[in-house]
């Protein structure tokens, strides 16, 4: 069989869905609740089975109630269905607050609590997943505290058995959009410290509206694109331009020696190209080498 074949683990990652109160339309034209229903749908129609669905942020566009129950309703029951554990990450459009006692259900007693940095751990067997609240309250830049890494570094001190991923909202990675450097997650050094040398496998991001990779600390950053609108990052220089289209989704396939990210279109496309079901399942029967030779050399009637 080839090699890597089957992932111990699979993520669907999403990002900046932007939802406004009242259903109404961002900016009075992205209708950001429909694509997110697509993008669901096509996640529950691949048969796929998801550990979890993670928004990295940006969940809603002014922290409105409305907006959080309405996303909730939406996606709960469909993660539900899949069967998937719902990972929501704070980014600079939210409210901790409202996310909290809206999005989390969580029963907020103080102000100092309920004004916290929402950072929290889940488990998917021995694969650790550590969403980090990179937010500011009051500015759209992002930023670690000393407490918030004091506390990364004492819970990366024990290795998870699988390792560990990291999700956030401000991708620690330069962007070519002019001004976005601004708005970037500040104090970048003190961040790859703390988990430079550690057992993260690869970092999760939105915050840029657009699908891109890179590298921080020696650890893959993938940021993926927003659902709501995409950056066009070919526009005229000095141009910041947001365009109604490309929004995607990533899927995280996590191997026992590798974690691959891939971009998944969001939207309704002709299928130009199939291979019937039956086809692939009689080469995946076969041996090895029956299977290169069916589906590998170029004189086979299915290559």
């Amino acid at each position: 069989m080839p090699e890597n074949d089957t992932p111990t683990h699979v993520i669907a990652h999403l990002s900046d869905t932007h939802f406004v109160a009242a259903s109404a339309k961002l900016y009075g034209r992205v209708d950001t609740d429909a694509t997110l229903k697509r993008a669901l749908s096509q996640l529950e129609g691949s048969g796929i089975r998801f550990d979890a669905l993670v928004f990295t942020g940006d969940i809603t566009d002014l922290g409105e109630t409305d907006a959080y129950v309405r996303i909730r309703g939406i996606v709960e029951p469909a993660a539900e269905r899949m069967g998937a554990e719902l990972v929501w990450v704070m980014g600079n459009h939210d409210s901790r607050a409202r996310m909290r006692t809206d999005l989390l259900g969580e029963a907020v007693s103080s102000e100092p609590a309920s004004s916290a940095p929402v950072d929290r751990v889940f488990w998917f067997g021995g694969l650790r997943l550590i969403a980090l609240d990179t937010s500011v309250p009051g500015f759209h830049h992002g930023e670690l505290t000393l407490q918030q890494l004091d506390w990364l570094a004492e819970t990366l001190a024990v290795a998870a058995p699988e390792g560990t991923l990291i999700a956030l909202h401000h991708p620690p990675i330069p962007t070519s959009l002019p001004l976005m450097p601004i708005l970037e997650l500040q104090d970048q050094p003190r961040f790859a410290d703390v988990i430079r040398g550690t057992d993260v496998r690869g970092i999760l991001g939105g915050h840029l509206h657009y699908a891109t990779t890179s590298l921080f600390a020696g650890i893959p950053v993938s940021v993926g694109a927003a659902t709501c609108y995409t950056m066009d990052i070919t526009a005229h220089p000095g141009s910041l331009t947001g365009v109604g289209g490309g929004q995607s989704m990533n899927l995280v396939h996590v191997y026992e020696n590798q974690v691959v990210h891939s971009v998944v279109p969001i939207g309704d496309f002709e299928t130009v190209n199939n291979f019937p079901d039956e086809l692939v399942a009689e080469i995946q029967a076969l041996g090895p080498a029956e299977q290169r030779e069916a589906f590998s050399r170029h004189t086979s009637p299915t290559a």
